[in-house]
């Protein structure tokens, strides 16, 4: 059985690795990537791969942080607490949030604080971060926000395509699972999901997206090479590219949702191993196509 405790990341692709788009210049192939057999499964992350729920929260998380960094009596202005933890804050996205939180516990320490359990940190992060997103749910509650609003774009052309098909949809979440099961429902993904929504928990040792794979593939009596994988976290990207899967980088720009890719998230899925990206599903027929006949 794989450790549960999260792998840190590790560079697959070089920087400088060449690349080409199939035709429409959206989906951009790395190295001399070919699709294999077509998927039998196919694992999604949520928050930035299909949900947008949650947009902006590093603007919650990373001013709390300083806050409690400002609280050592550290000599270090806000704005370079701000870069200290704007840097761990992304470099860990991806993984259980209370990684982010054991690393502020560790920030802590070094200077000198006493840290609380990263759990409390967690909660009170959660607690701030409903604020901003309350809206956003009681809009889709009350239908004032259409789903279409609060996904990436094209999220439910890909997974009605992939419904078509008959494969079956696994998301895991390194958000709480209480969260992702409510907001699944919210935006109406839990006709495609049902009971396959798998998240955070309290005790973080027993849950990891590499758990759920191994899940996948001991349930169902398969390799990794029948494994698709979406992601916009270095974590599920690669554990899917460890297995012999097949992984897509979803380099969602999540606050213009103009249909470019955003740097940072493209050169860092990139480097875990991705092998290919995309920016959004705009062009989700063509990727469903490409992916199940090998035809660019």
């Amino acid at each position: 059985m794989t450790d549960n405790i999260e792998a840190d990341f590790r560079q697959i692709h070089e920087a400088d690795v060449q690349t080409r788009f199939l035709p429409g210049d959206i989906i951009e192939v790395i190295g001399d990537f070919s699709p294999g057999n077509p998927p039998q499964h196919v694992l999604f992350d949520f928050d930035g791969t299909l949900s947008l729920v949650r947009e902006g929260w590093p603007e919650i998380m990373v001013p709390m942080m300083v806050e409690y960094l400002q609280e050592t009596g550290t000599d270090e202005s806000p704005e370079e607490l701000e870069k200290v933890c704007a840097k761990f804050v992304a470099e860990l996205t991806g993984k259980q949030t209370i990684y982010q939180m054991i690393q502020l516990a560790e920030e802590i320490s070094k200077r000198g604080g006493t840290p609380l359990d990263p759990v409390e940190y967690k909660n009170e992060y959660h607690d701030r971060l409903m604020q901003r997103i309350v809206s956003r749910r009681e809009g889709l509650a009350s239908g004032e926000i259409p789903p279409t609003d609060m996904v990436v774009p094209g999220s439910f052309d890909l997974l009605d395509l992939l419904l078509e098909r008959g494969v079956p949809v696994y998301l895991a979440s390194g958000t709480d699972e209480q969260y992702v099961r409510e907001e699944v429902e919210l935006l109406g993904l839990d006709k495609y999901f049902g009971e396959h929504v798998y998240g955070a928990q309290d005790d973080y040792k027993s849950f990891s997206k590499a758990q759920v794979i191994e899940r996948i593939l001991a349930e169902n009596n398969v390799d990794g090479a029948s494994l698709l994988g979406f992601g916009d976290g270095y974590v599920e990207i690669q554990n899917v590219y460890d297995v012999g899967g097949t992984a897509i980088a979803v380099a969602s720009d999540e606050t213009n949702r103009d249909g470019r890719p955003d740097p940072w998230k493209r050169e860092r899925l990139i480097g875990a191993g991705a092998h290919a990206v995309v920016p959004d599903y705009a062009r989700a027929g063509q990727l469903i196509e490409w992916l199940w006949s090998g035809k660019e």
